[in-house]
């Protein structure tokens, strides 16, 4: 088996891997992780049935506007949050995230195309808070002041939130068991339990719900913006019966990565004192566990989420609820609905839920930290530094809520950390991310240049020798096994291994995927620009203009950064050739390898077409580099012209 051949298999492994990558979002989704608890088949068949019941939405507006006349809703507003509260359940209906503007970087969520295509085609589904709401008086204990409207654009939702009446689609509610922060059970009416605001002022709000066996009072306060940015506090004081109760992340809003969505269901334990990061399965209806001790519980997008971290003694378990994205839709399903390119049905959505002192019948007090916001690496790392505790050796350990997206996470996820440190500090050098991914492209080619000089030269050989390799199969083409024989007695008096390219390759695969998985989940690209009108977002395709009716392969827009590759790997695959120059010389099989070259290139072009923009910048520059080693390679070793024997 010839260099060639071998390449062509590895590149295809390289496809096919890449292939499942682009479509695993399509799939079920269940995400594989070592040590995730299960519980047994009993806790099952006990739990099942006891998830929040999951009601179709209202379709009539009068019934929605109804349902929303004894609603009321309260915002608390911080330089990183818009909190909206709703009377019904005394939870959170919308958790907005104001976007970083340049005289105000404290926020560091960035606006991005589907954010700008919302206000611009969608306006009525881009108002914040979705309703009239009130506001805090201007003086302490003064009344609070309705606003009638909300502000357009500006936020990011956080939630899913919901869908007012537009030209094409009728209002879409979604039921208070889907709020964060809500106490449900499998009796509907407590998720619906209307609750009275005692106080409310621009530090905090407090909620009480007087039922015939049991008093709630919720008292939400959000933490210093110098200190903590993106937390809340929450405390909750049952007096009376607080069994089979649970507490709410809420859904999260849908963030497109790589072709599709991306939830992450994350839970810390601490076992013998050693904390311990498990991914839950994205569950299929609802799954109950009742034996694992939770130190807290993450529901993310994939680049945001919610933490819901208990303070105090709390029962173990957890809950983890499937929920269709029919019931509770993502905002994506406004855009371009003639075309149905983001459909409900593919979009479903989960929420995690915590036990509250369900074997106590006399209630009792309970505290809660929530971090509700970006899984940027410089806020997670602010807010466990402000948590921790030098003298019992605490840590929250939010950090440990980002996740790397792709089938191999679990082993690239090291060597991506290791790569994301090297990216920031290119980024704290030129101030721009997008450079910061050539230069990690550059330092990755020097610290493997050992491994790819090894290759490239044995490369270089192979290309010199191609000519008496040819003469050798014209000459004996009749008896192949003396061909081979003459071949191999070749390369040992050449000193060739056509094999010895293929084992730097293979040593380099770690550091490769966990680049590629290191540029899908870097929330700190999202929203970065490179190029203005074209290179808007590192983390999405880049767009040179769009269309209306999607085609398939291709969507509604072109993308000019995979045709580039495409390209650029043809050449690279001329470059690397060991081809003779006239194609009348050519046998059967190069004509193969030339024909299986040119595909590869379309391959590739075709699977990176909807990648983000900052794969495909990496994978352009790479190949270029590449290119350029090769050349100053094969100029070293010079042209060694052998004779035919």
């Amino acid at each position: 088996m010839d260099k060639r051949t071998l390449f062509f298999i590895i590149s295809l492994s390289l496809a096919m891997f890449f292939v499942n990558i682009l479509f695993e979002q399509y799939g079920s989704k269940a995400v594989k992780v070592e040590n995730t608890e299960r519980p047994s088949k009993e806790q099952q068949s006990q739990t099942q049935g006891l998830g929040v019941p999951q009601q179709k939405f209202t379709a009539d507006s009068d019934s929605v506007s109804d349902q929303k006349k004894s609603e009321e809703f309260y915002v608390l507003e911080t330089p990183y949050q818009q909190l909206v509260f709703s009377t019904r359940g005394g939870a959170l209906v919308e958790i907005n995230l104001p976007f970083r503007e340049p005289d105000d970087e404290q926020s560091v969520v960035r606006e991005i195309e589907f954010d700008r295509e919302m206000v611009k085609n969608h306006p009525y589904n881009a108002m914040f808070p979705v309703h009239p709401y009130y506001i805090p008086g201007e003086k302490q204990d003064s009344k609070p002041i309705l606003q009638s409207q909300g502000k357009l654009g500006g936020y990011y939702p956080l939630l899913r939130r919901d869908l007012v009446k537009s030209f094409n689609t009728p209002p879409l509610r979604v039921k208070p068991q889907f709020y964060a922060l809500n106490i449900v059970s499998e009796y509907p009416e407590m998720a619906e339990q209307n609750y009275t605001v005692k106080k409310f002022d621009k530090e905090s709000i407090v909620f009480e719900a007087v039922q015939g066996h049991r008093r709630i009072t919720k008292t939400f306060s959000v933490a210093s913006e110098a200190e903590a940015p993106y937390c809340i506090d929450l405390t909750i004081n049952i007096e009376g019966d607080a069994r089979n109760l649970w507490l709410t992340t809420g859904v999260p809003e849908v963030e497109w990565i790589s072709g599709g969505p991306a939830p992450v269901l994350k839970y810390r334990v601490l076992r013998n004192n050693k904390a311990e990061i498990n991914t839950i399965d994205l569950p299929k209806d609802t799954l109950t566990v009742t034996s694992t001790a939770i130190d807290w519980l993450c529901n993310s997008n994939g680049f945001l989420g919610v933490i819901l971290d208990p303070l105090g003694p709390a029962d173990a378990g957890y809950r983890a609820q499937y929920v269709s994205g029919t019931l509770v839709p993502s905002r994506l399903v406004e855009i371009d609905q003639e075309y149905h390119l983001y459909q409900a049905e593919n979009m479903p959505g989960y929420m995690l839920l915590l036990p509250l002192y369900s074997n106590y019948s006399n209630g009792g007090v309970m505290h809660f930290r929530v971090f509700a916001g970006p899984f940027a690496d410089s806020v997670l790392k602010q807010v466990d530094k402000v948590y921790s505790n030098e003298t019992t050796g605490y840590n929250p350990d939010y950090i440990a809520s980002q996740s790397f997206h792709g089938w191999f996470a679990f082993i690239s996820e090291p060597f991506a950390k290791f790569l994301f440190v090297l990216m920031k500090f290119f980024y704290s050098v030129t101030g721009s991310w997008a450079f910061s991914i050539v230069l990690l492209t550059v330092a990755l080619r020097v610290m493997l240049y050992p491994l790819n000089a090894w290759s490239t030269k044995s490369m270089v050989l192979m290309q010199q020798i191609a000519p008496q390799v040819t003469a050798i199969q014209e000459k004996y083409k009749k008896d192949p096994k003396k061909a081979q024989m003459e071949i191999v007695n070749l390369y040992r008096e050449k000193g060739v291994n056509p094999l010895s390219g293929c084992l730097p390759l293979l040593i380099q695969m770690p550091f490769l995927i966990g680049m590629f998985d290191l540029l899908k989940s870097t929330f700190e690209l999202r929203g970065a620009s490179f190029i203005p009108g074209w290179i808007d977002d590192l983390t999405a395709p880049d767009v040179v203009f769009s269309w209306n009716m999607p085609i398939l392969l291709i969507g509604n827009e072109f993308h000019l950064l995979p045709i580039l590759l495409g390209v650029v790997m043809f050449l690279q695959q001329r470059m690397s050739s060991t081809l003779p120059a006239d194609a009348s010389q050519w046998t059967d099989q190069q004509r193969q390898q030339r024909f299986m070259g040119n595909i590869m290139s379309v391959v590739f072009m075709v699977m990176f077409y909807n990648f983000p923009s900052g794969l495909n910048i990496y994978w352009l520059s790479s190949m270029l580099l590449g290119m350029l080693q090769q050349y100053l390679t094969t100029k070293r070793l010079g042209k060694i012209k052998q004779p035919v024997k």
